[in-house]
């Protein structure tokens, strides 16, 4: 069995245990030995980052040609429109070249944490919400391609990663799963969420919400 660590990092903080500039990273928030970030998530977005101790399954997360789903809930300046989710799917061209989500939905405003600090709101420019689902994770893609429509991400935040979701825990916080060894998966011909199973549950700060099953 392989440990997985699902880590709610918050806003302003590092997807690295180190740093020469003094910023915030994983080490402020996890005392876990041996486990290593499955990918990554930028400086200043939210949400799902996962660790493994497993280097097979870490690769099989954060590697682009498994396709493993991630999904994006971004909070945009202006009024998103079906059309131009559609042109999301559709696909868009960025400077290392084009790009397209594999779903994309308008949404009501999520319930989320308070990021801190909060985005700047301007009183003449409406934002709206979409929930945008990619299998890539070129540098700031997310917020590349809302751009790329004319949508500007105010605030961006990794929802899910395959079935791992993050709206049960808090900021900060992160969840100790076991999964089964990647062998196991191959020869029951399954991806990286098989036969999971929950072995404890670690806060680091306040005491976790009962997670939702």
């Amino acid at each position: 069995m392989s440990k997985l660590l699902l880590f709610n990092k918050p806003f302003h903080v590092l997807s690295q245990f180190t740093d020469s500039a003094d910023r915030k990273t994983l080490s402020d928030f996890i005392k876990v030995k041996g486990v290593y970030p499955a990918g990554r998530l930028d400086y200043d977005s939210e949400g799902l980052l996962l660790l493994t101790d497993d280097g097979h399954l870490q690769a099989q997360i954060s590697n682009p040609k498994y396709k493993l789903n991630k999904t994006y809930w971004a909070q945009v300046e202006g009024t998103a429109t079906e059309a131009q989710c559609l042109e999301l799917i559709e696909g868009v061209k960025l400077k290392d070249g084009p790009a397209s989500a594999v779903a994309c939905r308008l949404m009501h405003t999520p319930s989320l944490w308070p990021r801190v600090p909060p985005i700047r709101e301007r009183q003449t420019v409406a934002d709206s919400w979409i929930e945008l689902v990619i299998n890539e994770g070129r540098n700031r893609q997310v917020r590349r391609m809302t751009a790329a429509v004319g949508l500007p991400t105010l605030r961006l935040v990794r929802a899910a990663i395959g079935d791992w979701k993050v709206t049960d825990i808090s900021p900060g916080e992160f969840f100790v799963e076991t999964v089964a060894s990647i062998a196991a998966k191959k020869s029951a011909g399954k991806g990286p969420n098989a036969n999971r199973r929950t072995s404890k549950r670690t806060a680091n700060k306040m005491p976790l919400a009962k997670r939702r099953r």
